[in-house]
Parts: C-alpha cells; structure tokens; sequence
C-alpha cells in the first residue's frame, strides 16, 4: 500500500506541480489553508478543479483567526511601530509548516509537502538552498524547527522553474507566470500603504534629515522603508533615501546614500535550526532580505541579541526584515534585525 502524504495546495503551478510528481509513488492527500482572506472562495474553487483534475482528495482547513491574529496584526503593528515586517518568514513556522502541518499530522499523515524552492537532507537535519537560484527560497524558512523539517517535504528544490513549467505543460496544466500567487499573500496586488490605510491610523508627520532639518512631509511612516528614494518630493542636487524611521516623532528620516552604508547590525529572537547556537563568534554568510546577496560576517553573542559584523559595509540594514545565516549552502538560523549596530 502506498505511504500516505499531505500537500500544501494553493492552486499554483509548483504545489500543483509538487503533488502531481508525489502522486506516482505515494498516496497524496492535498490540503488548503483557508486564512479568511477576500478573495478565497475564488481560489478554493480553484484549488478543487486541480485537485479534480489529479483525482486527489482535497481537505479545507480553517486557519483565518490564527492567520489573522499571528500574521496580519504583526504586519499591521510593525509598520505602525516604524519597522518593515516580512510576514512570510513568521508565517512559514507558526502557520503553514506549523498548524497547518499539525491538522495534517493529526489526521494520521506523517509528511507534508510544500512547494517551496529547498532541500533537506539527513531525514530533515539540514535545510539547504534551492538549486535554482533565481527560485531558492531557504529564506524564509529560517524560522522552522528540525522536529518541522522531519515531517516536511520539498520535491521542487532540486529543479528549476523551467522545469516545473515543462511539468505542468506535461500534465496538461494552464499555469503561466503572470497567475502565480505573489509573496504576500493578503496584499493582492496592493502595496503594503494601501493595505495599512484601512487598518491604521494615517499619521501625517515631518520629512527630517538626521541633523533634524524639515525638509518635507509625509501621509504616513508605513509609507516609506530603508533605502527608498521614490515619493519623497525633494529637490536637492543628489537623491535623498529613507535612512530612517521614527513612529513615535511620526518622522521619514532621510540622508544621501553614503548614509545608507553600515557594517553592524544586531539581531533578536534568533531561531537555530539545529535547536542551540554555534560556537560563538562564528563567521558565516548572512542575507538582509530575500534578494540581498549573501555577504560574510563575524555573529557573536551581546546579551539577549546576536550582533553581526560584516567584512564589508551593506546597503539599507532595515529593521523588521530578517538577518538569514548559512554555511555554504546550508540555513544554520535567522532573526529579526533590530537596528544597525
């Protein structure tokens, strides 16, 4: 008898693709995740037909309150605080590799397959990067456990997007990429402003250079991240950046783009996949965000927070996303970037 496994179905091409390559040796069970969002009964339909169209079963699991209060209120609260949150990073560990891998576990499957762009290796000891480069997406999962890793399953991380897409034309399947599903997921082809002027007060307040000069004004901190230059209205012989934000002054800090260089960075909550921290100081290659390149850095403890010295100064340290650490091709952990150091 076949071995049953789970799916993490979306209705995308790499989960549709994911559980059409499982289903030739296994017993595929696929499950969505309902997170209340408004659009979902369109994309449960949808998640059905291909379910369907795979002869597989297809369970709805209801996840909107935990979604809500664990993944939107963070997102909402973070930008209301000056921070730019990156709710996928949260969202992979407490909710989809978390509850729902539990709901999974708890009707009696033992594995769940997603289609994230990773590998594992030594039954789930090591969480490696994707092999396309361009797709891998070990980023954000650096927040999930060995004991989640055993019970997960990626087939797509030692294939190209290319090759997913020659799967799905293969199975006879309609996906192009322009009908993927976007990071995040409750944005819906809305910028992070937009969604957060239904949910938070507007705050108008002062565009401040750092010596405290006024040189603007703004809708709303949660308008602007580290590094943007667009939508500040200065004039100025050279470009001015968002080098700064202070929700409590209701102040857009902005400077020019040497100030947007800096080599130290200190990091909270740090998750090590491998359950303890390595021998402190450790030198390891350390991500700032999801399309950032991999640069070397010295971490050592400082009380409570891990600090990170890079060899060589990095653009735009922004609080709120996450510092991701690796050993070669390897996620060692990752936590939330507190401040440049």
């Amino acid at each position: 008898m076949a071995e049953k496994i789970a799916v993490a179905m979306s209705g995308g091409v790499d989960s549709t693709v994911c559980a059409a390559m499982l289903k030739k040796n296994h017993e595929v069970h696929g499950f969505f995740m309902n997170l209340g969002l408004p659009d979902q009964k369109e994309q449960i339909a949808k998640v059905r037909r291909v379910a369907d169209l795979l002869a597989i079963t297809l369970e709805v699991v209801d996840l909107a309150d935990i979604f809500a209060k664990e993944i939107i209120d963070y997102f909402c609260q973070s930008y209301a605080a000056g921070i730019t949150p990156n709710p996928c990073v949260l969202c992979n560990p407490r909710i989809k590799c978390g509850k729902l891998l539990d709901a999974v576990r708890a009707r009696g499957i033992d594995k769940m397959a997603t289609g994230h762009y990773v590998r594992v290796t030594h039954n789930g000891m090591h969480l490696l990067k994707g092999l396309d480069n361009r797709k891998d997406q070990s980023y954000f999962l650096c927040g999930l456990s060995r004991e989640q890793l055993k019970h997960l399953v990626f087939p797509l991380g030692g294939l190209t997007k290319d090759e997913v897409y020659r799967i799905a034309r293969g199975l006879g399947l309609d996906h192009r990429p322009e009908t993927e599903s976007q990071d995040v997921c409750f944005l819906k082809n809305q910028g992070p402003g937009d969604f957060l002027k239904r949910k938070t007060d507007c705050a108008k307040g002062d565009i401040v250079t750092k010596n405290g000069e006024k040189v603007g004004c703004h809708e709303g901190v949660f308008h602007y991240t580290i590094g943007q230059r667009r939508g500040l209205g200065i004039c100025d012989s050279t470009p001015y950046y968002v080098t700064g934000l202070c929700a409590a002054k209701k102040q857009v800090i902005v400077g020019k783009e040497a100030d947007l260089w800096h080599n130290e960075l200190l990091v909270r909550a740090v998750n090590w996949i491998a359950g303890s921290a390595p021998r402190l100081p450790v030198r390891l290659e350390v991500k700032i965000r999801y399309r950032h390149q991999a640069a070397w850095a010295e971490l050592a403890g400082e009380g409570d927070l891990l600090r990170v010295v890079f060899e060589q100064a990095q653009r735009a340290i922004t609080p709120g996303q996450f510092a991701v650490f690796y050993d070669n091709d390897e996620v060692i952990g990752g936590g939330e970037i507190v401040s440049k150091a």
